[in-house]
């Protein structure tokens, strides 16, 4: 009986999410010939078609789309298992967290406040990189914001709050005190797109290549402008930056996350003080209940 080898699905995996031979052959730092030979081999092996190939890009099958799932879950339980032996070995013991600097909503003093049963490690990285650090075990819980991809994990919401738009002091909508959608045209977001499209939550794309300064610094110069947790405003006072309400911006929610698998006490605990913590901010804001 022929197995799967953990390159196979690492192969597999990276053209099926890249969706071109070319760019995951770069992703893996090899050579496109054995990579695609690599494929065949084994789909050969399987007895089924995973891929649609084009000269310009690849689509999966049914049976490849069900083969991604898999492979996967299957590849985050390795790395998963690679970084608990590692963490083992060294003997460490603490709690890993995951979050975004500044998107913590106020609540991290507070809940490392109320914390106490093992020492609190921070994995500070972009947006959208707490999940995989939650999937692959370099994370315990991670504070993320809503909406995201929960499959494999367990949530609580925390506190959800208004989001405002962010422009330069100099632009003639600054002498508004509310804006609508229609208002922002013309206007772009970070990343390009059109601001008066709206922009779904969360405010970030994936693995986001630009950090706060960064943004502040095109919207200071007039050249975007960006949809923002109140929250995050209130800590970046800014005499070049305005923040404005804009009617039908949808509201942001901060999470506490961590994998569905844990049987963790210091995990629980620390949901718990997340918990307590938020409890006690929304009391303060005459907040009802999340």
């Amino acid at each position: 009986m022929s197995r799967l080898e953990t390159r196979q699905l690492l192969y597999f995996v990276a053209v099926a999410e890249e969706k071109h031979f070319g760019r995951a052959a770069q992703r893996l730092g090899i050579a496109q010939p054995p990579l695609s030979r690599a494929i065949r081999d084994l789909e050969q092996q399987l007895g089924v078609q995973l891929l649609v190939r084009t000269t310009r890009r690849v689509a999966l099958t049914q049976a490849g789309r069900t083969l991604l799932d898999d492979a996967q879950v299957v590849l985050n339980a390795v790395a998963v298992a690679e970084n608990h032996a590692r963490r083992a070995g060294r003997g460490v013991s603490t709690l890993r967290l995951a979050l975004k600097a500044d998107y913590d909503g106020g609540l991290l003093p507070m809940i490392l406040d109320v914390y106490d049963l093992l020492p609190v490690e921070l994995l500070l990285g972009g947006y959208g990189e707490q999940l995989p650090a939650l999937h692959d075990g370099r994370a315990d819980v991670a504070l993320v914001l809503a909406p995201f991809d929960d499959r494999g994990l367990d949530s609580e919401p925390l506190i959800t709050g208004p989001r405002v738009v962010a422009l330069a002091a100099s632009d003639p909508l600054a002498a508004h005190t509310h804006l609508q959608f229609s208002d922002l045209a013309g206007r772009r977001l970070p990343y390009g797109q059109p601001a008066d499209n709206g922009e779904p939550t969360p405010p970030f794309p994936p693995h986001s290549p630009l950090d706060h300064s960064q943004i502040f610094n095109l919207i200071e110069v007039g050249s975007a402008v960006w949809f923002l947790p109140a929250w995050l405003a209130e800590r970046f006072p800014r005499p070049g930056i305005t923040y404005r309400p804009v009617e039908g911006l949808d509201p942001i929610t901060l999470n506490v996350a961590w994998p569905a698998r844990s049987r963790s006490a210091a995990v629980a605990a620390f949901v718990d003080a997340a918990q307590q913590a938020a409890r006690t901010v929304r009391s303060r804001k005459g907040q009802p209940r999340t």
